[in-house]
């Protein structure tokens, strides 16, 4: 399929970073806009080289990152779809191109290089915004790149960016009052003495956060009237009545199209029902109880996606390709896609073992144009796949994904 399509080059080395001081000028309007600020711990005489990793929730993440490394040089693991219609500007700011979930030998190169020009590499791992402003699975081959690597390990948590603006509804909230931590969590000797699965018993530590608790415990208030609205693409099964793809939204109301039942979300970001029992007043309760209905039909071997799709293809940086329609069946074994590239009428398929993908990227209402979708990638093209049935959730994709992975790897 595009045999005749260039693909991006995954093997041209990482550049050194130039212009950061743009970057550095960028973002501090963001932070002090938002009143943030940035607290250092541990960090003496922590200098580059060192691997920086840190929790993902908006666009604003990089900026603060940017602020709480300066002056030094970083090079920035970056997904594809961030290259469109800049590679040249991404790779001369230190982008490395990565197609999410794949196992990828350049760039363990490419980060082999940055050490040795003695910057710093910066890996975003949970590979996708968070979905309701927790942490996602973060894959042990992590800590074992932390100890090929043989650097100190940084991790900056930032507190209040999907408060913000969280990714099933980017609007800007405004808010005041955000926090980020910049810490060593592990220095150069340790790295050296520790085994892989101490290392990666301190990260998985460190990428745990709740930005909905540090809401409440900071009293931060959003006061925006469609605050609410999205929320119903991550909270997409009704807790009262059980009914799935039925949730909507509207200002600062959640509700269930199939029951009526209702739930308001306050400034503090709680919800509360209008009538009756609350279920869940803590949303990534209620994103948890999800996972937990997911869970149940994975293992009983009943959990099956299959629809009519849209596809797109990103084989560089150049443009989208659409292929056309095609079809796509998630299940127990894993993706299936297959379909026929509407130009010259060839069959093209693709299959992802679950074995192979512990998690999945999902996009809601990307471009605006063909709505919620689920990226999947190989190590030549990575495919926007968009459902064309009517009722749907790529929140559950994303959470079957994931329950299928951890059954298989507990076999």
């Amino acid at each position: 399929m595009l045999d005749n399509i260039e693909r991006f080059d995954m093997k041209e080395p990482p550049r050194r970073q130039k212009l950061r001081w743009i970057g550095y000028l960028k973002a501090l309007p963001v932070l002090w806009s938002h009143h943030g600020k940035i607290r250092k711990i541990n960090m003496k005489g922590i200098k580059p080289p060192y691997l920086l990793l840190a929790n993902h929730n908006a666009l604003m993440d990089v900026d603060i990152l940017n602020l709480a490394i300066f002056p030094h040089r970083v090079n920035y693991v970056i997904a594809i779809d961030g290259f469109i219609g800049r590679e040249k500007l991404l790779r001369n700011v230190g982008g490395i191109c990565k197609r999410k979930f794949t196992n990828d030998i350049n760039l363990i190169r490419h980060l082999r290089t940055v050490v040795k020009n003695g910057d710093i590499i910066q890996i975003f791992a949970e590979a996708r915004y968070s979905l309701c402003g927790t942490n996602a699975i973060i894959p042990e081959s992590l800590a074992k790149l932390a100890k090929l690597l043989n650097v100190p390990v940084v991790f900056l948590k930032m507190h209040g960016h999907h408060i913000n603006s969280p990714y099933w509804n980017l609007h800007n909230r405004k808010i005041k009052g955000i926090e980020a931590e910049l810490e060593c969590i592990i220095n150069q000797e340790q790295i050296s003495t520790l085994t892989h699965q101490e290392v990666n018993k301190i990260i998985q530590k460190s990428y745990v956060y709740d930005d909905f608790a540090w809401q409440k415990e900071k009293g931060v208030q959003v006061k925006y009237k469609g605050r609410a609205e999205g929320l119903h693409k991550v909270l997409y099964q009704c807790p009262h009545c059980g009914t799935e793809y039925e949730m909507d939204s509207k200002d600062n109301i959640l509700f269930c199209k199939h029951c009526g039942k209702k739930w308001e979300y306050s400034t503090l970001g709680e919800l509360k029902a209008t009538k009756g029992k609350t279920e869940f007043s803590h949303i990534p309760d209620w994103y948890e109880w999800e996972r937990e209905q997911v869970r149940k039909e994975v293992e009983a071997g009943k959990y099956r996606f299959e629809s009519v799709v849209h596809v797109d293809a990103l084989p560089n940086a150049d443009k989208f390709i659409r292929l056309g329609q095609g079809k796509l069946i998630h299940d127990l074994n894993g993706f299936h896609l297959e379909g026929y590239y509407k130009e010259n009428n060839e069959h093209y398929s693709l299959d992802i073992p679950a074995i192979d993908t512990y998690s999945v990227h999902i996009e809601y209402e990307y471009l605006g144009e063909f709505g919620d979708c689920v990226d999947l990638n190989t190590l030549k093209d990575t495919l926007y796949v968009y459902p064309e049935c009517e009722k749907f959730a790529v929140t559950k994709i994303s959470l079957a994904t994931e329950e299928i992975y951890k059954l298989i790897a507990k076999k």
